[in-house]
C-alpha cells in the first residue's frame, strides 16, 4: 500500500536551508532583484500611506489633521501617485499579454474555435491542465491520468480578473492623474485601489491553487 506523506512531514532545517539558497540564486538575477525591489517598494509606501491615514504622525496635523494644506494632506497625496504609479507597472506592461488572451478566449467562447483554447492552455500550462481530445490511454503517462483536468472556469475567470484588473487601474490612473487633491472625490481612490487589488488577487489565488493540486497529484503518483 503506497503510504502518501504530508510535504510537512519531512520539513527540516536542511529543507529550509535549501530553499534559503533557492531564493538567494533567484534574487541574484535581474528579474529577482527588480521584483524584491518593486515589492518593498510596495510595502514601504503602502506602510507609510496606512500610518498616515491612522493619524500616526500628529506633528503633520497643522493646523488640523483634515486640513487641505496640512502636510498630512500633502504627503497622503504624494503617497497614492507613488503606489499608483507602481500599480500602473504590472496593469499597463502585461496590457498586450492580457487583450491576446481576451482575443483567444473570444475565439473560443463566441466562435467555438478548439484551436483558440489549445492556444491557451499552451499559455497558461504552468497552472491549468486539459488533457488533450483524441489520444488513446496508451499513449498517456501514468501521471497524467492521474491528474483530472482543470475545470474551465478557472481560466475564464483567471483570463478576466486579469483583463479587469488593467482595466480598473486604468480608471485609478485616469482620476489619480486626471484630477488633483482639491477637486478628486476621495471614493474614487479607494475604489478603484479596492476593486484592482481585489479582482488581481482572486485570479492569482485561482491559478496558484489549480498549479498546487496539479503538482501535488502528479508528485503522489
Amino acid at each position: 500500500m503506497t503510504q502518501f506523506n504530508s510535504p510537512t512531514d519531512g520539513a527540516s532545517p536542511s529543507t529550509v536551508r535549501t530553499g534559503l539558497k533557492c531564493f538567494w540564486n533567484w534574487l541574484k538575477t535581474p528579474l529577482g532583484m527588480l521584483t524584491t525591489i518593486y515589492g518593498l517598494n510596495v510595502i514601504a509606501w503602502g506602510g507609510m500611506l496606512f500610518l498616515l491615514i491612522c493619524n500616526a504622525a500628529p506633528a503633520m496635523c497643522r493646523p488640523t489633521c483634515d486640513d487641505i494644506h496640512s502636510a498630512r494632506k500633502k504627503w497622503i497625496e504624494i503617497d497614492s501617485q507613488i503606489l499608483n504609479a507602481l500599480f500602473c507597472v504590472p496593469g499597463f506592461d502585461l496590457a498586450p499579454w492580457r487583450i491576446r488572451d481576451l482575443y483567444f478566449w473570444v475565439k473560443w467562447r463566441l466562435a467555438g474555435e478548439q484551436i483558440a483554447l489549445a492556444r491557451l492552455c499552451d499559455i497558461h500550462r504552468s497552472w491549468f491542465y486539459r488533457r488533450p481530445k483524441g489520444i488513446d490511454v496508451e499513449q498517456v503517462s501514468t501521471t497524467t491520468l492521474c491528474v483530472t483536468m482543470s475545470p474551465s472556469w478557472k481560466l475564464d475567470l483567471v483570463i478576466w480578473c486579469n483583463g479587469s484588473n488593467t482595466m480598473f487601474q486604468a480608471c485609478l490612473a485616469g482620476c489619480m492623474w486626471g484630477m488633483d487633491r482639491f477637486n478628486r472625490p476621495s471614493w474614487t481612490t479607494g475604489l478603484f485601489v479596492a476593486l484592482a487589488c481585489g479582482i488581481a488577487g482572486l485570479g492569482g489565488w485561482v491559478s496558484y491553487a489549480e498549479g498546487r493540486r496539479t503538482r501535488m497529484l502528479r508528485e503522489v503518483v
